[in-house]
């Protein structure tokens, strides 16, 4: 019993943590957007920022997603 309440703490913790994570990124991105774009403008290889950026975002929001669905004891179909 004790096992499962551990289980699911560790999982409550990681899904806050991901959410806040994914949160933090999106206000962050809300509020540099103007410097996020212009940095990106300024030369060959700085496109790439915005694609790191995407897959920043991805990881984060992927993961919160995941544990959110785990959480709420939703699984895929095999």
């Amino acid at each position: 019993m004790t096992r499962s309440i551990s289980r699911t703490g560790k999982q409550l913790t990681r899904t806050a943590l991901y959410g806040a994570a994914s949160l933090l990124l999106y206000f962050l991105l809300y509020l540099f957007e103007d410097k996020f774009m212009e940095f990106a403008a300024h030369g060959r290889w700085y496109f790439i920022v915005p694609i790191v950026i995407a897959f920043v975002f991805s990881f984060a929001h992927g993961n919160f997603t995941a544990h959110f669905w785990d959480v709420l004891g939703i699984k895929a179909k095999k």
